[in-house]
């Protein structure tokens, strides 16, 4: 298909769209309890996406698939292993260069977990989001890994024995942030604290959102196995195991096949007596439903052989959503439970004084609860061990009660959206809290004075630039973490610089003090400060475009910094360095089909021009359209289908030294099939083929060609490294976590490649020189690739 493009196009207005995750100002009540349930909040902000969960999941169901199952994820990381031995062997220089961890250590990522060793001081373990298990020593200001990086990242929940035997259960029940495309494959075992694991149990689980271990006998613990939000069936419920984890029985079904357990407590006074919260939940390719007849709350006297639901006073019909629940230990016939909608919302707080006989509605507005549209996001509450009175509601903000829910303010300091709190049973008032920011620790019983760690390697970017002029300056785009500059050197701090959600992030190539960053849906600033205010605004308002990207893309020219580009389902263009902007595309999607809860499809999702010809652009869309130019976009011309996966590009890049040299890459999996992650033109777009054969079957996230005829690509599973042409490709390095690695940038003159990974921070590696692979392309083989080509990399 070509399209003519006149210069003085009209767009269409462009609409906002406005991410869910501001902070909303919150007011105590202490009204006494409404006779009736409270009616749903109606004037809570909305918007297609709350969560980058959908744009993450979204890019990965886009061949029509409508799960993504750990056994994808386990078989691509067998793929991704065995290329790493065959690259040691036969490409001895490329295996062996060492990643270097460049940074942050003073952001941090989301912490579903934690807990406190109760015989070691000052000593505390957390579960990353997709990060891993970490050990911190002194009080929770640093963190080092107790969990290998070669091993699959997500960790949903964590419980430690009173000898120090250690638990942790892989996957996360928040469905949210990412982490619902990367799910576990089971329980794990460490006798030492760490220092080594095995595997023991609950394989089909997916994700594990609560382990409860009995005080009276330490072999009896109780796993809260949520399922796989995709795929109905499988492990779900509570499962006891009686022999300290060796093996597993289910003792509590759910109702149904989509539902599952997410929590599972044990009354701290009588063993015998079991709690348990389950959650009906299922994640479709254009829709997802977040409650249903299944979620409920349950109760066992018998210890955990039988069961039944918690049911007076509390509601019974299907517009349940994600339960919280909790016990007081101090007086254990006191209960606290919370409920959302289906759809997200907060619906209604509860409290039990007869150990969950029955239920009394409390006064709890849903601006108190602080879970905007997405209560299932969090599903805590935590109450002070010595005061049944004073408890924790998690939300974007920390909510405090002091009167047994019959209130709730707001508790300042720590970062948004909460996911767990425990007390430090040998310091009275010490307690430790874990939320999208990382881990903070407070010595005033969490009512003040929270501390943020100094340490932690854990956070989820998006996307990473490096300065031309110095590749030890980066900024990065982090989720739920803002756009960040890391111009401190390696392990230097780094400073936060705007953004909500931190996604497009770029240096301008000749000064440094000039950065721009995105928030999601291509909400962007210019600034002349190194990303400090004052701030230029660029999206609604100065581009032209009716859908953007969660990721909007934004770039330079590489011929002339004071061209550039931004794409919604439209691209424009800047002449002026940002300051003004023109579309030069039509629509280049099929604008649909769109959800108003789930991902907005039709926009353009990577956009590249030509380093030798500023005429030539290549544009990828989330509708799996690949679009190409030769006359700055006065004509556009589609690729033909037939040519491509149909799947969500990810991204394009064009050949340093030839405009009709092109790659793309794209998300999904193959599964068996012959589908490709990479595809290249050598004739400026019109033909394409696959060079991708040989990757692991897992979505590309990222490519960079080198001007010496190198060509890399990161992904799900690693980063790999082949000659211009593809063919046979070869691991990069070793020593890189196994997190996502989301976005790759390559700077020349140093031949540092740095990875943004999502869940294990930044990486640096630098790229072996392989003379062979400049002086022997061979220009009419396609299938060439490594061998023979990177002879001086053995």
């Amino acid at each position: 298909m070509k399209l003519t493009f006149a210069r003085h196009y009209r767009g269409l207005a462009a609409t906002a769209v406005v991410g869910l995750l501001a902070t909303v100002a919150l007011a105590a009540s202490s009204s006494p309890p409404p006779a009736a349930e409270p009616s749903l909040a109606t004037n809570l902000p909305t918007g297609p996406m709350e969560m980058p969960d959908e744009w993450m999941t979204a890019q990965r169901l886009s061949d029509g698939s409508t799960s993504l199952s750990v056994t994808q994820y386990a078989n691509a990381r067998s793929q991704a292993n065995q290329l790493a031995v065959r690259t040691k062997n036969s490409y001895r220089k490329l295996g062996n260069q060492e990643w270097d961890f460049f940074g942050p250590l003073n952001i941090g990522g989301r912490v579903p977990d934690l807990v406190v060793d109760p015989q070691v001081p000052d000593q505390l373990f957390i579960a990353a989001a997709s990060g891993g298990v970490w050990k911190s020593s002194d009080a929770g200001d640093t963190f080092t890994p107790v969990w290998p990086d070669s091993w699959s990242q997500p960790i949903g929940a964590l419980a430690m024995t009173s000898d120090g035997v250690l638990f942790a259960g892989t996957g996360e029940a928040q469905p949210g942030g990412g982490s619902i495309t990367f799910g576990g494959d089971g329980i794990y075992r460490s006798t030492d604290r760490g220092g080594s694991w095995e595997r023991v149990g609950l394989t089909d689980s997916h994700a594990i959102g609560r382990l409860a271990i009995d005080p009276t006998n330490e072999d009896r613990i109780f796993a809260a196995a949520s399922g796989n939000l995709f795929i109905p069936g499988g492990e779900r419920g509570v499962y006891l195991s009686e022999d300290g984890g060796d093996n597993w029985r289910q003792v509590l079904a759910p109702l149904n096949d989509t539902t599952g357990a997410t929590e599972v407590i044990i009354d701290p006074s009588n063993p015998n007596r079991v709690y348990a919260a389950m959650w009906d939940h299922l994640r479709e390719p254009h829709q997802r439903t977040y409650g249903g007849p299944g979620s409920s709350l349950w109760r066992s006297n018998d210890g955990g052989e039988t069961w039944q639901r918690m049911t007076n006073g509390l509601p019974t019909d299907a517009d349940q959503g994600r339960w919280g629940l909790a016990v007081a230990a101090n007086n254990p016939q006191r209960l606290y439970a919370y409920v959302g909608t289906a759809i997200g919302p907060f619906r209604a707080f509860y409290r039990s004084d007869n150990g969950g006989d029955s239920w009394t509605l409390m006064p709890v507005n849903a601006n108190q609860a602080s879970q905007s549209t997405f209560s299932w996001w969090f599903g805590k509450i935590w109450v002070d061990p010595a005061d049944a009175d004073h408890l924790f509601l998690m939300g974007v903000n920390l909510m405090r009660s002091t009167n047994g829910a019959q209130s709730f303010s707001s508790v300042r300091g720590p970062h948004a959206d909460q996911h767990v709190m425990r007390w430090d049973p040998k310091v009275p008032g010490r307690v430790y809290l874990g939320n999208d920011g990382g881990v903070y620790r407070s010595e005033q019983n969490g009512a003040a004075g929270w501390v943020k760690a100094t340490d932690e390697r854990y956070t989820q970017f998006y996307t990473v630039d490096v300065a031309e002029t110095d590749p030890s300056l980066k900024v990065a785009g982090a989720q739920d973490n803002g756009c960040n500059r890391g111009y401190n050197g390696r392990l230097g701090p780094w400073e936060a610089i705007g953004c909500g959600d931190g996604l497009q992030t770029i240096i301008h190539p000749e000064n440094p003090n000039i950065v721009f960053g995105c928030s999601q849906y291509g909400s962007c600033y210019r600034s002349e400060n190194a990303g400090g205010t004052p701030r230029q605004t660029i999206g609604t308002g100065q581009t032209t475009s009716q859908r953007r990207n969660w990721l909007t893309p934004l770039l330079f020219d590489p011929n002339d910094p004071n061209v550039m580009y931004y794409a919604g389902n439209i691209l424009n263009r800047s002449t002026d360095n940002g300051r003004t902007w023109t579309p030069i595309s039509p629509d280049l999607t099929n604008g649909g089909p769109n959800d108003p809860s789930g991902y907005p499809w039709g926009t353009i999702t990577t956009v590249a021009v030509a380093p030798s010809d500023s005429n030539t652009l290549y544009v990828g869309t989330d509708d799996g359209k690949v679009w190409w130019t030769r006359d700055l976009g006065a004509t556009w011309n589609e690729v033909n289908s037939a040519q491509l996966p149909g799947t969500w590009v990810t991204r394009i890049a064009v050949n340093p030294k030839d405009a009709k040299i092109a790659y793309a890459t794209f998300s999904a999996f193959r599964s068996g099939s012959s589908r490709a992650h990479v595809l290249m033109t050598r004739d400026g777009g019109q033909t394409w083929s696959n060079i991708g054969q040989g990757l692991p079957d897992a979505p590309v996230n990222s490519i960079v060609p080198t001007s010496d005829g190198l060509l890399m690509v990161g992904t799900d599973v690693g980063v790999f490294l082949s000659a211009w042409n593809g063919g046979e490709w070869a691991a990069l390095g070793k020593n890189l976590p196994q997190a996502p690695v989301m976005y790759l940038r390559y700077h020349e003159p140093s031949r540092q490649l740095t990875a943004a990974t999502f869940g294990r921070g930044i990486y640096d590696v630098s790229v072996p020189s392989c003379p062979a692979s400049s002086t022997k392309l061979p220009l009419k083989n396609p299938g060439v690739g490594v061998v023979g080509v990177l002879n001086s990399c053995r």
